[in-house]
């Protein structure tokens, strides 16, 4: 019962620290912020290792975005300064995993679990879709981010034909490898902290390193859905009027690739999605 007190009122301390933060940073507009502190408290008050997931990929993406401002300026027609998201954006990519998140506590209450489908088949499912998520959030943010500052020639992923930077499905074997070291790294987060919070078997606990390289795999994954849903279902064009690749059909706009079917962030959700499924459907025959 302590626990049930406590652990929200620390989650709910710490979000409030950071939404306003990253708010004043200019990182989070106010409807960003207010919607992320809700993200985060649930998470953190569930357990520290999703909570943890979470502002990994949130501080990291947010560093990275900054990364390089002014060749993004260039490239990037919808560029903002610092970055700023908005709820659209925060629930775009945690809206899932938050109701997850929420299904682990009415299984298992206030107490962290290892992925064993032994135990529980069920809870290792969901806590296998929550890693896959941030995998998918990680990956697709740091190949984006570093990808577009990299000087390899970016090639739509569907022809492997060269296109502009900025153009949607475009990828580089360093946005590539970037994907993959950013899965690995919430795989890495996830398993460090088990260390801490869960009491496994020796053999579970041994098994749980298996997470690493799934993770890295996961963000590769996501990166890859994300490109493909890019190139195929979501427009982009070359505006030369703006000189810039933009994301609207219009009567100055050269079109690239895609159908205007899709936007980004519903990219992002069909992306997160999959990655979640594959990677909950993963840790069912895995651990």
């Amino acid at each position: 019962m302590e626990k049930a007190l406590i652990q929200p009122l620390i989650a709910v301390v710490i979000s409030s620290i950071i939404a306003i933060r990253a708010y004043r940073r200019r990182s989070l507009d106010f409807s960003g912020a207010i919607s992320g502190f809700i993200v985060m408290a649930t998470h953190l008050a569930v357990g520290a290792r999703f909570g943890a997931m979470l502002l990994l990929f949130f501080f990291t993406s947010s560093k990275l975005t900054k990364v390089g401002e002014d060749k993004k300026r260039r490239v990037d027609a919808d560029f903002k300064e610092g970055g700023q998201r908005n709820w659209i954006q925060v629930l775009s990519n945690s809206g899932v995993a938050t109701i997850l998140v929420v299904a682990i506590w009415k299984l298992t209450g206030w107490q962290d679990k290892c992925l064993d489908s032994n135990e529980s088949i069920q809870i290792t499912a969901l806590i296998g879709g929550v890693i896959g998520h941030y995998c998918c959030c990680n990956g697709d943010t740091w190949s984006s981010e570093l990808g577009v500052l990299s000087d390899d020639q970016p090639r739509l992923i569907t022809t492997f034909k060269p296109v502009r930077r900025g153009t949607n499905g475009g990828v580089t074997k360093a946005g590539l490898l970037a994907a993959a070291a950013a899965g690995s790294v919430i795989g890495l987060t996830f398993v460090l902290l088990g260390f801490l919070t869960t009491k496994c078997t020796y053999d579970a606990a041994l098994k749980q390193l298996l997470v690493i390289p799934l993770s890295a795999v996961a963000g590769l994954c996501g990166s890859v859905i994300d490109s493909l849903l890019g190139a195929t279902l979501q427009f982009s064009g070359f505006c030369t009027v703006r000189n810039k690749v933009v994301g609207k059909p219009g009567p100055t706009v050269k079109k690239i690739s895609g159908l205007t079917i899709l936007d980004n962030n519903a990219v992002n959700v069909v992306s997160i999605m999959l990655t979640t499924l594959l990677t909950s459907i993963a840790c069912m025959y895995i651990f």
